[in-house]
């Protein structure tokens, strides 16, 4: 069982990722997942920008890369449980960023993840939600 049970599982529609506990504003009004192979080699590249409130979930992961990329990237890691194990900030293109014991890497447009007030230790949740 992981955080993402839901999204995988429900066919309500909108989906929102948010912090538990945490009805307000959620972090992401929309999901995009990559939760095979082939869609998370593919990821954000060919992309000039990521939509504020705009998430991609890729599991499993424990790392991801920026290489080819043509903006920065909120890189979010999480583990089965949701809870936030790492942040990075603005990654720029060809970088690298890792979390060894991460289950989910959640990439989000450079400084959402500060601006929605996100740290480390934080519990994400996947919900049904309204734009």
């Amino acid at each position: 069982m992981t955080f993402l049970d839901p999204l995988l599982r429900s066919h309500v529609s909108p989906m929102v990722l948010g912090i538990a506990g945490d009805d307000a504003t959620p972090l992401a009004t929309t999901i995009e997942a990559a939760f095979n192979s082939s869609r998370r080699t593919k990821g954000l590249l060919g992309r000039s920008a990521l939509a504020p409130r705009t998430a991609m979930i890729l599991a499993p992961c424990q790392a991801i890369h920026t290489f080819k990329m043509q903006f920065a990237i909120d890189v979010i890691f999480a583990g089965k449980d949701g809870r936030v194990l790492k942040i990075r900030h603005n990654v720029a293109p060809s970088r690298l960023a890792m979390a060894a014991r991460a289950f989910a890497v959640i990439e989000m447009a450079g400084g959402e993840a500060a601006g929605r007030g996100l740290r480390v230790g934080d519990m994400l949740v996947v919900r049904p939600g309204a734009l």
